[in-house]
């Protein structure tokens, strides 16, 4: 049987459902000989899981998943091999953490002008004191209030893109995103371009600063994945591929839904290595 590999994948750190000490546990589970923990603009998970995944005997590699910005185009970037615990880096993420509070106080904000008396701390409430807060917590913190009856009444509603609740994020754009990535020594991977839309802008998010793109996704086709596929093979970049799973957060548990072969984990490790070579 082919080893295999999910390299994204979210805990309660960020937007996620699972503890690390579960996410590993399913992992282990589903048959996963290694995994990339890639919460939301946060590294707060990183090293528990990693606690968990050598008592497992799973692989794991730490990650990240940044949002940036291709001009009005909401663009996640997966970091890979991140030295995530440089003061530095630390510094930058936990900025990125405040960002994002401060996206749900303003969302609140809306929506209690808009007649739904929710409050930050019922989004508190649901997200934990350590996380990274995102509008995932706020749709769950709506439907705990019986404002609505499912999550995705929440972003149909209220806060979807054109909804009136809805808060952009703080702009960063691709190119300072993998800037970022590169810098403390870690390779940037474009994440599901089948669900961002991006078919039209590879060539150019390669150009921005980019190693890789996601080929294998729990949303994208086969159809998608083969295209995308061809597409990276054609000029030499990184593949990757995992479930996006949040646990139980968009329903069922996706974990090893999607099944990277380990032959291009070692291939993103071969990169990294000699990524560093090149600065050193």
């Amino acid at each position: 049987m082919t080893r295999a590999a999910d390299l994204h994948l979210h805990t309660r750190h960020s937007d996620g459902t699972f503890t690390p000490e579960e996410l590993v546990r399913r992992a282990a589970e589903a048959g996963l000989a290694c995994i990339a923990l890639t919460d939301h603009d946060t590294v707060a998970g990183l090293a528990e899981t990693a606690r968990h995944c050598e008592a497992a005997g799973v692989e794991f590699i730490p990650g990240i998943e940044l949002t940036a910005h291709l001009g009005q185009r909401e663009v996640h970037v997966l970091g890979y091999c991140i030295s995530h615990t440089e003061p530095e880096f630390v510094a930058q993420v936990e900025r990125f953490k405040e960002a994002r509070a401060q996206r749900v106080t303003d969302m609140v904000a809306k929506l209690q002008k808009a007649g739904v008396d929710l409050q930050t701390a019922d989004v508190a409430g649901v997200a934990g004191a350590a996380c990274a807060l995102g509008r995932l917590h706020v749709a769950r913190a709506l439907v705990n209030r019986g404002f609505i009856q499912h999550m995705d009444e929440a972003f149909h509603r209220f806060i979807g893109k054109g909804k009136p609740a809805f808060v952009p994020k703080t702009h960063l754009n691709v190119a300072d995103a993998a800037a970022l990535i590169h810098k403390f020594n870690g390779v940037a991977i474009l994440a599901h371009p089948g669900v961002s839309g991006l078919d039209d802008q590879l060539d150019g998010l390669l150009a921005a600063g980019l190693d890789g793109l996601e080929v294998w996704h729990s949303q994208q086709t086969s159809k998608q994945s083969k295209r995308y596929l061809a597409f990276a093979q054609a000029r030499h970049c990184l593949v990757t591929g995992g479930s996006d799973c949040h646990g139980l957060a968009k329903g069922e548990a996706l974990i090893g839904s999607v099944r990277l072969d380990c032959a291009y984990v070692e291939r993103l490790k071969e990169f990294h290595v000699w990524a560093l070579s090149k600065v050193s």
